[in-house]
């Protein structure tokens, strides 16, 4: 397996500096670049071993917190596993933070994202991919559509509220996205019910976009997440074989 090097980063921003993880080959030599968007309980170890396996797979990786208006990481102080069912106010500390992050301050943010990973020496030319978790999901489609030209594939996996009636719901970025999308759905996710799946899919189909995608059986909402309890093995590895596959054809 390559070896991988990670380091903290500073990604300079319309609104101050995000910290950033970032993952890549240890050789030096410029990879793909793949821009990771965190799940809602951001950027910490678990995490950062994701994008050392996606770095290990070829790929120079950059994980920021999207939340930096609020502090450097950890935003919220959880626990090593994180548990809402155990801890309710884990949920009553996030809610205002997500609320806060509208699809304006991330379509600004991933500018900046995406110039600081066509600046970098360890970024080979050309666009990039993408890959969000939960919340990361939607900030996948809105950076995809909102820079078409940068972004050649995006995938999303266990993503809520994708296809709303809100003005800003991310399935509406659909006739301005280039890239070839795949999305992961979790079968046991409230947060996407059956309409919203069909919503969505429509959206894509009808814009013409390249994608697939698919409900993981059984699988709940955070199935990639193994510090908490929706982790499903069986569901993880298969997105990473379905992520792995979408950049082998990106690049």
């Amino acid at each position: 397996m390559t070896d991988v090097q990670g380091d903290v980063v500073d990604v300079p921003t319309e609104d101050g500096v995000a910290d950033a993880y970032l993952a890549r080959p240890a050789d030096g030599r410029p990879r793909p670049g793949v821009l990771f968007y965190q799940d809602a309980y951001g950027l910490r170890p678990h995490l950062r071993s994701m994008a050392d396996r996606l770095a290990a797979a070829g790929y120079t990786v950059l994980v920021p917190n999207v939340f930096y208006r609020l502090g450097r990481t950890p935003v919220v102080d959880l626990p090593e596993f994180i548990d809402p069912g155990a801890d309710p106010t884990i949920w009553e500390r996030l809610g205002p933070i997500l609320a806060g992050l509208t699809s304006d301050l991330v379509k600004r943010d991933a500018d900046a994202y995406l110039r600081w990973l066509a600046e970098s020496p360890l970024v080979a030319d050309g666009p990039v991919a993408i890959t969000g978790y939960c919340m990361g999901s939607r900030l996948a489609l809105w950076t995809a559509g909102a820079h078409p030209e940068r972004v050649a594939a995006a995938a999303g996996f266990h993503g809520g509220a994708l296809a709303t009636d809100a003005p800003d719901s991310p399935h509406l970025e659909a006739p301005r996205i280039t890239a070839e999308l795949y999305f992961g759905h979790a079968d046991e996710d409230p947060s996407l019910p059956p309409e919203q799946v069909a919503r969505f899919e429509e959206a894509l189909t009808a814009a013409g976009v390249r994608h697939t995608c698919e409900v993981y059986p059984g699988a709940h909402h955070g199935y990639t997440q193994a510090d908490t309890p929706a982790y499903d093995r069986e569901a993880a590895e298969r997105h990473w074989a379905a992520l792995l596959e979408l950049l082998k054809r990106a690049f």
